[in-house]
Parts: C-alpha cells; sequence; structure tokens
C-alpha cells in the first residue's frame, strides 16, 4: 500500500503520526501525574489508558500504510 500513496499523502500520514505520537507521549506524562497524586481519581486515569490504547491502534495502521509491503 504504502506504494500507492503520493509524495503528499505520504507527508499528510507521517504529520498525523507525530501528532498521534506526542498525543501518546502527553498522555503518559497525564497518567503518571495523576498516578502520583494519593487520591487520585482511577476513572480518570482508565479512561486515559483506554485512550493511549486507541491512539497506539491508530498509529500502527498509519505505520503499516507508510511501510511497504513485504512479498515473501
Amino acid at each position: 500500500m504504502a506504494d500507492k500513496l503520493s509524495a503528499e499523502e505520504r507527508a499528510a500520514l507521517r504529520a498525523e503520526l507525530e501528532r498521534l505520537r506526542q498525543e501518546h507521549r502527553d498522555l503518559d506524562s497525564a497518567i503518571e501525574a495523576l498516578a502520583d497524586v494519593s487520591a487520585s481519581d482511577q476513572l480518570q486515569i482508565q479512561r486515559l489508558k483506554k485512550r493511549k490504547l486507541v491512539l497506539r491502534d491508530k498509529i500502527g495502521r498509519i505505520e503499516d500504510q507508510l511501510t511497504p509491503d513485504i512479498i515473501a
């Protein structure tokens, strides 16, 4: 699939990939900060972790689009 993308599409995917990776890192920081608070909201932490998993899936899909298929 990667060989079928135009240069503009590849650039857009790379930009989106970087944005998602940054959001993923930001969620890591937020989760860590909430976990450090003794009266932390476990429900909020769970929501953030779920959002992180969704981002990880999106990142994986974009990486797959950018990686050329290897024919075995």
